[in-house]
């Protein structure tokens, strides 16, 4: 049996994702669960973090899959109570405290991983691989989904510190900062934001490099989850969020698509190693979005 683990909220993500993925690890077993609501069936339930904590000092990991603004102080009193902290993407509701978190993690000895979990999709590592020596001329992120199949009634997300489209975007934002082998910055953006929410549904960004993506959140029918990649060596592209690789349009074998599994690997490595991984770099760009973006306003939106 493996190390227990603690996951707090309990909602689609939580339940479709980081509840199968701990079930079949061989690191983890899933030890309690924290959720005003959300249950997993035979493991021992709570509604108070604070209990829990005080209650199950043999579960030495905690998982958060909050939504972001809550997550700093669950996550603050984890690490004071000695624990290792999982973070859900995004790491935080703002980069200033998750610095705050890992200086937090780093004096109290413990483990702080901020999950991205695109990065781990199949074609990802092979991608960052084949771009590594390339001159790239062009690349361009779509990534187009529809908020109600995602994210069903949850209007947290149109709140503040709820991100809007960039809550899928920045799934792109981490493996464009993954597989391009150098960086850049953004210098152009425009939000499309609905007169009755905080943040933004779509988004049209433009990078140094000739790097563009566009956002939306409004895409009924087929999802799009595309990055293309222009080289002097041929074209790369990525689908399915980085699950399937094609280079010049032929379909390469990349493997099984194993996101949350390899999340849960790299944390049992981490524990193991007594080390960090604390990458902000997606979380900068969306930073740079709401900094730099024009703002438009469009219509009402309601789930």
């Amino acid at each position: 049996m493996g190390t227990p683990i603690c996951l707090v909220g309990i909602g689609k993500i939580a339940l479709d994702q980081h509840v199968p993925a701990i079930a079949n690890s061989d690191d983890w077993t899933l030890g309690a669960t924290v959720s005003r609501s959300g249950t997993v069936d035979g493991v021992p339930a709570f509604t108070d973090f604070d209990q829990m904590l005080a209650e199950r000092p043999d579960i030495p990991v905690i998982s958060l899959c909050l939504p972001p603004v809550p997550r700093f102080d669950y996550a603050r009193k984890a690490i004071l109570a000695g624990r290792h902290v999982m973070l859900e993407k995004p790491p935080g509701a703002t980069l200033a405290e998750v610095h705050a978190l890992t200086n937090m993690a780093q004096a109290a000895g413990v483990t702080l991983f901020a999950t991205w979990h695109s990065r781990m999709a199949a074609g990802v590592a092979h991608a960052k691989a084949w771009l590594n020596d390339k001159t790239i001329a062009k690349t361009h992120i779509t990534w187009k989904e529809d908020v109600r199949r995602w994210h069903p009634g949850q209007n947290w997300v149109f709140e503040p510190g709820g991100m809007g489209v960039f809550d899928p975007g920045i799934n792109a934002l981490s493996i464009l900062t993954e597989i391009l082998p150098t960086p850049i910055h953004l210098q152009n953006a425009t939000l499309e934001f609905p007169s009755n929410c905080d943040t933004p549904i779509a988004a049209r960004l433009d990078w140094t490099g000739n790097v563009t993506a566009d956002f939306d959140w409004r895409q009924e029918g087929p999802q799009s989850w595309n990055i293309d990649v222009e080289t002097s060596d041929g074209r790369l592209a990525l689908r399915d969020g980085g699950a399937r690789l094609l280079i010049d349009e032929n379909e390469i074998d990349v493997g099984p698509n194993r996101e949350y599994p390899a999340l849960y690997e790299r944390m049992a490595k981490l524990v193991r190693d007594g080390s960090s991984d604390v990458d902000l770099a997606p979380m900068i760009h969306v930073a740079d979005a709401l900094t730099l973006g024009k703002r438009v306003t469009v219509d009402e939106f309601h789930f």
